[in-house]
């Protein structure tokens, strides 16, 4: 007998791939959190360089897979678009962590818990939604946490205003406030990549619902 899976390819095989990316992202924002909150945490990018790598591993496999697969249920380009959007996210977080690592001393003081409290909400939010999509969820619980990944990115947003306002205002040091504005940028990035992949997610379900 034909085994059309042979034919075709192992239909879950994207799924899988993307649901590690997406959990590769949540891990990276929360090796991120224990850099930035436990003294005792190593402090060099190994964990970072690791779940960057990682990722690019997954989306090459992606590729190579699509490659050889005649047949996916969610189309090629969508498939692509949210690999592309997932790896983004660790990238992000791992250029935050070098910049952490090279001005430790001048960093000391201040506090991030309030960018790590939107990255991880986000970067959950990401995960839950490509996991949903292997589920074949209803569109409106896609909806639903699509909103809440728009509102983090808001919330988001106006942190990072009210951050530069207090940086321009109050801040002497120039060298700092280079830095700060440096890591404010990338942080609010962070949440903007998983926004992306968010509404990628979105979309493929809209378009297959």
């Amino acid at each position: 007998m034909i085994s059309f899976q042979k034919i075709f390819g192992k239909s879950d095989v994207f799924y899988d791939l993307l649901e590690s990316s997406a959990s590769h992202a949540r891990e990276s924002v929360q090796s991120l959190h224990k850099l930035l909150s436990d003294p005792a945490a190593p402090q060099n990018l190994d964990a970072f360089v690791a779940a960057r790598r990682e990722d690019k591993k997954i989306t090459q496999q992606i590729d190579e897979a699509l490659c050889k697969t005649f047949v996916t249920e969610l189309e090629r380009e969508d498939i692509e678009s949210l690999a592309n959007s997932l790896y983004k996210i660790p990238k992000t977080v791992e250029k935050i962590a070098e910049r952490i690592l090279i001005c430790t001393d001048r960093l000391k003081g201040v506090d991030f818990s309030r960018q790590i409290k939107f990255m991880d909400a986000a970067a959950e939010i990401v995960l839950a939604m490509v996991v949903d999509l292997r589920k074949k969820v209803h569109l409106e619980r896609v909806k639903e946490l699509n909103d809440k990944i728009q509102q983090v990115e808001g919330d988001a947003d106006k942190l990072m205003i009210e951050c530069l306002r207090v940086l321009y205002t109050k801040e002497t040091d120039a060298v700092l406030v280079v830095i700060l504005k440096d890591l404010y940028d990338l942080m609010e990035k962070v949440v903007d990549r998983c926004r992306d992949a968010g509404n990628v997610v979105a979309h493929i379900v809209l378009k297959n619902s």
